[in-house]
């Protein structure tokens, strides 16, 4: 089966040969015409797949705790810039703004919510979502549209989304990896011949088998540039989420999701929900470099449980019928619980400050 994307790149590689990775990764997702997240609304039961806040208020609840402890640990400066970066369909900063509402009324006064969001459908939709809290919000094309003053930032899953570039181990070296034409007319991989920068890679490099792939992310280097540069201009916290690994190392993550199930990433472009792993030790080298703290990096469950998920739910099925308590646990174990598979292990939760300032679930870091 064929995708209107998957024709328009074939015409591509057979004008200009094969594409990178990333030139790829972004044709599938943001495309003018047939891009994934120019044309459906992902995100649901109805989507391909279900983020953390569907799943539960709770996850949304708990960043609004985290908000309002982050913006009291800051001295609690006024007037506020609430940045979601990528929001979804808008669930997340309802549930936090209700929070904060509840918990910090002075905050909550001062407050102006900024959404940075490309796509006009789910700009519609976030504005359904939101639309009891219309007048606070205001919504940009790109980070950059945000006004100056102190910043409060959550990216939930918006890193994952960002296109990489890969590199395979050959008898050469590493070599890129390409997007071309099988003997069938096809999308396959392939290996260009760009090379990378030994000293990206890591220490174990040489003794990697032949195949071995390694991915690097400029673009999300440059966002997570973006981001710090804003906290240390402006002062305050951004708290980035999502799924990935804490020590930079060798493996394909590029995967394609559609209809909650995974899909060979080249089977469906423009179809299928194109991501890969986000590298949290990179990001945390970007903050460093940036001259700004690193509160931390936790997987969710920890964050989560550490800011008072357990109590949380528990009195959100007080009172409740039998069947509601019980979808309450599942769904908090769905959020923070441990094990393989299981979105507390798999996702990470990375906070980074200007100036310093302690947040707790994180733990200061020993000189």
């Amino acid at each position: 089966m064929t995708t209107p994307l998957a024709d328009k790149i074939r015409n591509l590689i057979r004008a200009n040969g094969p594409i990178s990775v990333t030139d790829y990764f972004a044709l599938c997702l943001a495309d003018p015409e047939h891009g994934y997240y120019r044309t459906r609304d992902p995100f649901g039961r109805n989507g391909d797949f279900v983020t953390a806040p569907e799943i539960s208020q709770l996850f949304g609840e708990m960043l609004g705790i985290f908000m309002v402890h982050a913006w009291q640990q800051h001295g609690s400066p006024t007037p506020v810039n609430l940045v979601e970066v990528g929001p979804g369909r808008g669930t997340m900063m309802q549930d936090m703004l209700r929070v904060i509402r509840r918990l910090a009324p002075a905050l909550y006064e001062e407050l102006d919510v900024h959404m940075v969001e490309t796509s006009d459908r789910l700009r519609g939709v976030q504005r359904v979502t939101l639309e009891a809290y219309s007048s606070k919000i205001t919504w940009h094309a790109a980070f950059e549209d945000v006004p100056g003053g102190f910043t409060l930032i959550a990216a939930n899953e918006l890193f994952d989304a960002i296109p990489i570039r890969q590199f395979v181990k050959t008898p050469t070296g590493f070599r890129e990896r390409m997007v071309g034409l099988d003997a069938s007319d096809r999308l396959a991989f392939g290996v260009g011949i760009a090379t990378i920068d030994p000293a990206l890679l890591p220490p174990s490099h040489a003794r990697e088998r032949d195949g071995t792939i390694f991915e690097v992310a400029p673009a999300r280097q440059a966002v997570m540039s973006a981001l710090c540069e804003r906290l240390k201009r402006h002062g305050g916290t951004a708290l980035i989420i999502d799924y990935g690994h804490m020590v930079t190392g060798f493996g394909d993550t590029l995967q394609a999701v559609l209809r909650h199930d995974y899909d060979p990433p080249l089977a469906h472009p423009g179809e299928a929900d194109l991501t890969s792993h986000v590298d949290f030790e990179d990001l945390a080298r970007i903050a460093r470099a940036s001259g700004i703290q690193i509160n931390g990096c936790l997987r969710q469950g920890d964050f989560l449980y550490g800011l008072g998920l357990a109590e949380r739910a528990a009195a959100l099925a007080s009172g409740k019928s039998e069947p509601e308590q019980r979808a309450i646990a599942v769904s908090s174990d769905r959020l923070a619980g441990a094990g393989e598979g299981k979105m507390g292990e798999l996702f990470k939760v990375l906070a980074v400050s200007s100036p310093t300032v302690t947040l707790a679930p994180f733990r200061p870091a020993r000189d």
